[in-house]
C-alpha cells in the first residue's frame, strides 16, 4: 500500500495562488479611474462581442480581466443578486459594497476549495454616487478579499506598473477626455518600459455618469465620440454632454454574451 502524497495547507494555498496569478496575467489589463462627473472604464479589447466591462445596476458597473467564461458567470450571478434585491427591499438597498461581499464569499469559497480550481479573474465594482465623495471602487482578487481603493486600480496582466503610473498622475476633478487620455497612456506602458500605440477601434470604454438624467449611469463610449475624446486637445471639450454614434446600456437580463468564449482566457 502506497503512503499518500502530503502537502501542507501553506504550501497548497501557494500553489493555487500562483496557478490563479498566472491565469491573470496572460490577460489584458484594464483601468478604471475616478473623473469629475463619474467612473471610467478603460481598457485594450479587439472583440466587439466578448465585454469586459458591464453594467450590473442602476449605478453600478462591472470589470474583470482573466477567463471570460469564469467572470462572464460572477456577472450573471450578480445581475440576479441585483434585480432580485431590488425588487424584494427598494433599489437603493443594491449597493456596491453589497455586491462585493457576494462575490468575495463566492471568490474566497472556490479557493480554498480543494475540490475545483480557482477562478482566474480579478474583478472590480464600482458605484457611482451623487457627488464625487460618494463613489465607490472595489477590487476583488482570486482569493475573495476586498479592497477598498480610491481614485485609480488596474487589474489584469500589467497592473502593478499600470497602478504606480496611474498614482503618480491621476487628479481628483479630472475631466473624462483627461481621464481616458490618462488611462490609453498607462495601458499602452511595456512591461520593459517602452510604449505603444493603441487604436481607438481596439480599445472599449463604458462610464458610470452621474450627470445622465436617466435612472441607469451606465453607457458605452464608442466611434466618433470616443475619436474625439481621444483626439481632444483642451480641457474645455465637455465629453459627456457631446451626442455618440451608438450609446449601449447593458441588459440586465442574463443572457448576454452566455458561453461565447468558454474556457478561453482573454488575450
Amino acid at each position: 500500500m502506497s503512503t499518500p502524497f502530503y502537502v501542507s495547507p501553506q504550501q497548497a494555498m501557494a500553489d493555487r495562488a500562483e496557478y490563479a496569478r498566472k491565469g491573470i496575467a496572460r490577460g489584458r489589463s484594464l483601468v478604471v479611474l475616478q473623473y469629475a462627473d463619474g467612473i471610467v472604464f478603460v481598457g485594450e479589447n479587439p472583440s466587439r462581442a466578448l465585454h469586459k466591462f458591464s453594467e450590473i445596476y442602476d449605478r453600478i458597473g462591472f470589470a474583470a480581466a482573466g477567463k471570460y467564461n469564469e467572470y462572464e458567470n460572477l456577472r450573471i450571478g450578480g445581475v440576479r443578486y441585483a434585480d432580485l434585491r431590488g425588487y424584494t427591499y427598494d433599489r437603493d438597498d443594491v449597493t456596491a459594497r453589497g455586491l462585493a461581499n457576494v462575490y468575495a464569499q463566492t471568490l474566497g469559497t472556490i479557493f480554498s476549495s480543494a475540490a475545483e480550481k480557482p477562478y482566474e479573474v480579478e474583478l472590480v465594482v464600482a458605484e457611482v454616487g451623487t457627488a464625487p465623495e460618494g463613489d465607490q471602487i472595489y477590487r476583488l482578487p482570486h482569493d475573495g478579499s476586498i479592497v477598498d481603493e480610491h481614485g485609480s486600480v488596474a487589474v489584469g496582466g500589467n497592473a502593478e506598473q499600470i497602478s504606480s503610473f496611474l498614482d503618480q498622475r491621476h487628479r481628483d476633478g479630472m475631466t473624462l477626455a483627461e481621464a481616458l487620455k490618462l488611462a490609453v497612456q498607462a495601458l499602452s506602458r511595456e512591461p520593459g518600459g517602452g510604449e505603444r500605440e493603441i487604436p481607438a477601434e481596439r480599445l472599449e470604454v463604458a462610464v458610470l455618469d452621474r450627470t445622465r438624467p436617466q435612472q441607469r449611469k451606465f453607457k458605452r463610449i464608442v466611434g466618433r465620440q470616443l475619436t474625439r475624446l481621444l483626439e481632444a486637445e483642451t480641457a474645455s471639450t465637455t465629453p459627456t454632454d457631446a451626442p455618440s454614434d451608438v450609446e449601449e446600456t447593458d441588459t440586465t437580463g442574463p443572457d448576454t454574451d452566455t458561453g461565447s468564449s468558454s474556457g478561453s482566457t482573454e488575450e
